[in-house]
């Protein structure tokens, strides 16, 4: 895990620089307002909304397959500054939602995608270097619907998640390097983390679930915290980004049930990830391909290696990339709508 780690740093500090344009716009107004306008308060704002449709349709195919199909993704990625002499006040928001319906699933509609991810920085630039930021971070996680297992027999019968439940909060101060709206590395030493969901998730395992503990609805972390944001055009119809996230628990300990065995192993060197990877290519005007890739590892959320099938017995999950383990994976691929502002 550690060389995971590293390898997925190293990605991050060795991606060419980007986005000349709208880096040097708040560059630019930054500069101006301290040697111009010092008292005059200036407003950033950027974003791309990605909305796409696959749709499928077969009829006496004899090679087999899905009757019909439709699968819907919706991606909306925006930001807005505030800068005002030394100080700036930097807000980024990320949506997802997909779904899937299909003949086979009478187009009852399974859920592909569902993210909400909200985070606030409020830095004040230190005098030795224009880059370097004193910073205070908040960070919302969580989902807009349910969320079920569509491998189980009957998964509409018991929900696995729903709106706050999880929910994820990080508030952290630390120091930031960052170059306009584009290039941000923030580093906290010290980094709180509350995580929240309902009894009816943590009443289901004698874990509990998304780390909270069993028949509580609250789990609280503190630790160390980093988050690396890059941005980069490729050419002028291409636009990679890219985000690394990475915490430690200093308060990390094993889980013990009422019989003192261990339940869940944990120490603070088990540092949880998030990768997240958004590639676009504009075609025309309104037309653009996505592809999406993010990994999560949390040692709060383990893979199951069994599932129940329905009659009281456990079987093998057998979902497809199962020897990635703990590793949470999802990619996408639209072919879609663009709207820039």
């Amino acid at each position: 895990m550690k060389k995971l780690f590293l390898a997925l740093a190293l990605g991050m500090l060795y991606m060419p620089q980007y986005s000349i344009a709208q880096l040097k716009s708040v560059d630019d107004v930054q500069k101006e307002l301290e040697t111009k306008n010092v008292d005059t308060i200036a407003w950033e704002h950027g974003g791309v909304l990605n909305f796409g449709v696959n749709e499928g349709f077969l009829h006496n195919w004899s090679a087999g397959g899905e009757i019909a199909s439709l699968n819907i993704n919706g991606i909306f990625s925006g930001h807005l500054d505030r800068l005002h002499d030394r100080d700036i006040w930097s807000n980024n928001l990320d949506l997802n939602y997909g779904l899937n319906y299909a003949y086979s699933q009478a187009f009852i509609p399974h859920k592909t995608d569902d993210r909400i991810d909200f985070t606030s920085k409020y830095g004040i630039r230190i005098d030795s270097s224009k880059h370097y930021y004193f910073t205070g971070l908040f960070n919302f996680k969580s989902q807009f619907t349910k969320g079920y297992n569509y491998t189980l027999p009957n998964w509409d019968s018991a929900s696995t998640s729903k709106f706050l439940s999880p929910a994820y909060f990080t508030a952290a101060l630390g120091g930031e390097y960052r170059e306009g709206s584009d290039i941000s590395l923030f580093l906290s030493p010290a980094a709180a983390r509350l995580t929240l969901a309902s009894k009816y998730y943590t009443d289901m395992t004698p874990q509990g679930e998304f780390g909270v503990p069993y028949n509580k609805t609250s789990y609280f972390q503190f630790g160390a915290y980093f988050s690396g944001r890059y941005v980069i055009n490729i050419k002028k119809n291409m636009v990679f980004k890219t985000r690394l996230d990475l915490y430690s628990d200093y308060l990390a300990k094993d889980t013990k049930d009422s019989t003192g065995k261990v339940i869940k192993k944990d120490n603070p060197g088990n540092v949880s990830f998030l990768f997240d990877n958004l590639f676009t290519y504009k075609i025309s005007k309104y037309f653009n391909v996505t592809l999406g890739l993010t990994m999560i590892y949390d040692n709060n959320i383990p893979y199951v290696g069994t599932v129940e099938n329905g009659s009281g017995q456990t079987v093998p999950n057998g979902q497809p990339g199962s020897g990635l383990g703990w590793l949470q994976v999802k990619q996408i691929f639209t072919f879609g709508m663009e709207y820039k502002f």
